[in-house]
């Protein structure tokens, strides 16, 4: 099976072979909680989010990711920040690709749909705020839900 390997200021990473424009996406539902999935491709826990595809918007690609990893219609509120460390290297091993971190995490409310998992997610679901940080997940998503969670009226740049 594929899988995503994320290192960090890791002598042992490969080096960084690309870099591709991506967005995640914090959706929230009227109580608040926070829509997460489990990634098919290294069991962590993760909010919606890929690839901006040619062509494509910053919004449209968050409302597209996020429809098919969750099947979560949402719509777009606001901006986390922008994570681009080139310190964090993921190794696709599929392809062998080595993509430098590029992410902008934008804020988005959840308009129709029920979660439901898809071929990168094994789990969809809504979590509350107060469990969204004990899930296991990779150092570099938690600092964008830490980001969010504290909720600074300037947006991350990094």
């Amino acid at each position: 099976m594929a899988r995503r390997i994320d290192f960090y200021d890791d002598p042992k990473a490969p080096v960084a072979n690309s870099l591709v424009p991506s967005v995640n996406v914090v959706v929230t539902n009227d109580a608040g909680d926070v829509l997460m999935i489990r990634r098919s491709d290294n069991d962590n826990w993760a909010v919606p989010g890929g690839a901006i595809d040619l062509g494509e918007s910053l919004p449209e690609a968050a409302v597209r990711e996020t429809l098919e990893e969750t099947g979560i219609r949402c719509e777009i509120t606001g901006i986390v920040g922008t994570y681009t460390d080139p310190k964090h290297v993921i190794l696709y091993t599929s392809n062998g690709e080595a993509r430098q971190e590029f992410s902008i995490v934008l804020t988005a409310r959840a308009v129709s749909g029920a979660p439901t998992p898809s071929s990168e997610s094994t789990e969809a679901r809504w979590v509350p705020r107060d469990q969204v940080e004990a899930l296991p997940m990779d150092r570099s998503m938690r600092l964008r839900i830490s980001h969010y969670f504290t909720d600074t009226a300037l947006p991350y740049i990094g």
